[in-house]
């Protein structure tokens, strides 16, 4: 998670720093990412990662988290697309799906480093809660059903272990995304017909 009191130039070293733990991420997976390669990809002294990454875990957790936030400024870009909420959170979500399959070996290091109790890494998974929460919200529109928190926790425990899953080698992106979209039309089935008797009462 960014430190908010960072100057612009240390803002900008953290991001080098993730930037190249997500490129060794993308060459070689979760063990080619190492504190020392981390650094000279960065050109960074050790002592500088340290600073703002307590562990490896730390970097790729804050890499996943920032992967998300990219993701809410896509689609802030290019708004999920569907009549309905529950079509533009299956739109959302195959969106991030399709993210996840050009880039696999990346985010099968992200994946794993959310997973650490590293307590830099459980920040992040904070993070990463707080923007698919965000993500999810603004595809299903208002007025939001009554129990859209419920919704988007469950959506959301769903999400990762389908990405353990397909990181583990039991599933695969096609399947990932066949479980989301199912998910999310059990879960939103009928609120967008409650919704609308609601308005016409």
């Amino acid at each position: 998670m960014a430190d908010a009191t960072l100057t612009g130039a240390q803002a900008a070293r953290r991001q080098r720093v993730i930037d190249a733990a997500m490129e060794l991420g993308a060459e070689g997976g979760y063990d080619a990412v190492q504190m020392r390669d981390v650094a000279a990809r960065a050109q960074v002294a050790m002592g500088t990662v340290y600073r703002y990454f307590s562990s490896k875990d730390h970097v790729l957790a804050a890499a996943l988290a920032g992967w998300a936030q990219a993701l809410e400024g896509r689609l802030a870009q290019a708004p999920p697309r569907g009549e309905t909420s529950v079509d533009r959170v299956v739109d959302v979500l195959r969106r991030a799906v399709r993210g996840i399959d050009r880039q696999q070996r990346m985010m099968a290091a992200m994946v794993s480093a959310i997973s650490s109790l590293d307590p830099g890494a459980v920040a992040c998974q904070h993070e990463l809660d707080v923007t698919m929460e965000r993500i999810i919200r603004r595809a299903i529109g208002e007025p939001e059903p009554a129990e859209v928190a419920d919704i988007i926790r469950i959506l959301e425990h769903v999400w990762f272990s389908s990405l353990l899953s397909w990181m583990n080698g039991r599933s695969d992106v096609q399947n990932m995304g066949s479980e989301l979209e199912i998910a999310a039309r059990l879960l939103l089935r009928g609120s967008d017909g409650a919704r609308r008797r609601g308005r016409s009462a």
